[in-house]
């Protein structure tokens, strides 16, 4: 396994952010693309431009984020937002990462919900692209059960789908991150390393720097090694007052465990 860390998560610009990443020891990042970073902005120039400066750096792309107002199963403007994410899985691929994370809306457990059929010709559409164009779209987990979300992207079966694992975002939803791991097997093809602390009767789970949650690390590491995946456990911190150094200590955190 390869540690890398989220961009956005240090809270700077990207040229910055890169160098700080270089600094931490990692060997990949994850940015979202968006801003100048977005498809539709990135030309092919700046395209080679960004991954020269990767290079420059010794990084390369864990996944490129996708961030969405609103998941697969909301019908609002639900074509654009199909050709956004193909456009940015394509992207993708030309910026050498091939993944890209999503949180693509809740799996319905009810088969005659009208989101459910939307959210299943979306993702069948994106992961027939994916097969096409060489990319995997990865869908977060949290919202469902490990094994409903594998069950559901069996029932799709192209190979441009799979999973981004967060134990965090599964905690904070109230599942047992390592009992949700093993229904997803042969499925992730990138991880976060997001912590998070259960909740009380009074207050609900929460995020926490790495290393300082419920989630037991050596057993998840250990679990992700017993399955083969080889990719990248990447550094996520979404809230906090100071989230660089939260950052760059949960990489030494990290360090201790994949080696």
């Amino acid at each position: 396994m390869k540690i890398g860390v989220r961009l956005e998560s240090l809270g700077v610009p990207v040229r910055k952010g890169l160098a700080e990443a270089e600094r931490f020891g990692v060997r990949g990042v994850q940015v979202d693309a968006a801003g100048d970073l977005a498809p539709d902005r990135l030309t092919a120039t700046g395209r080679r431009a960004f991954r020269h400066l990767l290079r420059g750096h010794g990084l390369e792309l864990t996944a490129l984020g996708c961030p969405l107002r609103h998941g697969f199963d909301t019908p609002e403007n639900l074509q654009p937002r199909i050709e956004h994410v193909r456009k940015v899985m394509t992207l993708a691929f030309e910026l050498g990462t091939r993944v890209v994370v999503v949180e693509a809306g809740r799996i319905s457990d009810k088969p005659d919900d009208p989101r459910a059929a939307l959210l299943t010709e979306s993702l069948l559409a994106l992961g027939q692209h994916g097969d096409r164009v060489g990319a995997v779209l990865a869908v977060e987990t949290g919202a469902e059960s490990g094994n409903a979300l594998r069950q559901f992207l069996d029932g799709l079966d192209p190979g441009g789908l799979g999973v981004n694992y967060d134990p965090a975002n599964l905690l904070m939803n109230r599942f047992d991150p390592l009992a949700e791991l093993p229904p997803l097997s042969g499925r992730i093809v990138h991880a976060h390393a997001k912590d998070a602390r259960r909740g009380g009767a009074s207050r609900s789970a929460q995020e926490v720097p790495l290393g300082h949650g419920d989630i037991d690390w050596l057993q998840v590491v250990g679990t992700l090694s017993a399955q083969d995946y080889r990719g990248y456990l990447t550094v996520e911190r979404e809230v906090g007052t100071n989230r660089a150094a939260d950052v760059a200590a949960g990489v030494v955190f990290l360090r201790r465990l994949v080696g």
